[in-house]
């Protein structure tokens, strides 16, 4: 047993002095000084051995045993000390591409509104988010039986569902501009507005608007009708071509849906605008008397007229993306496209 701890011995000594890596140091521990390393293996065979053998061989093993873990302790704490040493960068290596943030298409697009309509004077107005009855559908012209006030399109805060609602429009924001502002009034209301529809590629339950109103003596549609066009000629393309079709809005009288013809195949039909050469971009029509009545404006002195068109619809008009949910998935692959 004494000249097999001696063989052992001279393979630890000879296996000590080619330790070089970390890895080298760790396998060395793993075949002889873990519970079932050599090392600990000839201590267990111990128990076979004569009782007048065991004392000597007893007192081998454990110089033996001692004098490896000193050993490898010491070769060990020296390779990782020289690990933390050596740079941890290969200055050799091809630099990493690194990803950079971006403004969401959404907030570019109100962005670029509110400065064109700035430069034609226009201000920035907002409002709350959750609305009263009053405000987002009785000071409007709505009737009592309107449709857009069944449960089905609206919102109602259930703490108080008789009052108070998530807006559906910022139409509401015109209402508390006029009620809070003299005339002449001239800004524009983006935000986001709630209408309790299905989700699909096309229609989302929370989306954004921006409205625009403008009350003044002898406003006319002639006014309108070249806001209008100044605005989507600025936006969209400079040799766009216009039409106004009659329509129906409870706070405007009368009332129009814009058409531009398309800015992608000038009119020539492609997929965005439905073959059709047109893409409709806005609701409009002078404010109804009504409307400006109930806040307090006289319509017999004053007139104006207001706008509104979805930002969702424009963005996916101008990026060709043919469904909306796309905008709201946090894909980072679709917004390094934009």
């Amino acid at each position: 047993m004494l000249e097999r701890v001696a063989q052992l011995r001279a393979v630890l000594e000879l296996e000590l002095s080619q330790i070089s890596t970390v890895e080298q140091a760790d396998g060395f521990r793993l075949r002889h000084l873990v519970r079932k390393g050599t090392v600990q293996q000839m201590i267990d065979e111990m128990r076979s051995l004569p009782t007048s053998e065991k004392p000597a061989v007893g007192r081998e093993l454990n110089v033996l045993k001692a004098h490896v873990e000193t050993e490898f302790a010491t070769i060990n704490a020296r390779l990782q000390q020289n690990r933390k040493q050596q740079p941890t960068i290969d200055a050799s290596l091809p630099a990493r591409r690194t990803g950079h943030g971006s403004v969401h298409p959404i907030v570019a697009t109100i962005q670029r509104v509110v400065d064109i309509f700035g430069r034609m004077g226009f201000s920035v107005a907002h409002g709350p988010d959750v609305e009263d009855e009053r405000h987002n559908f009785s000071s409007l012209n709505f009737p009592d039986d309107h449709p857009a006030r069944d449960m089905q399109d609206t919102f109602f805060v259930q703490s108080n569902p008789a009052t108070l609602l998530l807006r559906t429009h910022t139409s509401s924001v015109q209402v508390r501009v006029m009620e809070t502002v003299a005339p002449p009034i001239r800004c524009i209301m983006p935000g986001r507005v709630y209408r309790n529809e299905a989700v699909s590629s096309r229609s989302l339950a929370e989306f954004h608007q921006v409205e625009g109103l403008y009350i003044d003596r002898n406003v006319s549609m002639a006014d309108l009708k070249g806001t209008i066009t100044a605005f989507a000629r600025q936006f969209y393309s400079a040799d766009a071509r216009f039409r106004f079709r009659t329509s129906y809005f409870p706070f405007t009288e009368p009332s129009l849906e814009v058409d531009m013809s398309c800015f992608l195949c000038k009119g020539d039909g492609c997929r965005i605008c439905k073959h059709s050469g047109w893409l409709e971009i806005a609701g409009c029509g002078m404010v109804h008397p009504n409307v400006l009545a109930s806040a307090g404006i006289n319509p017999e002195e004053y007139t104006g007229f207001a706008f509104g068109f979805g930002l969702e619809r424009i963005v996916m008009m101008q990026t060709g993306i043919d469904d909306i949910r796309l905008l709201y998935q946090n894909d980072v692959r679709v917004l390094q496209q934009l």
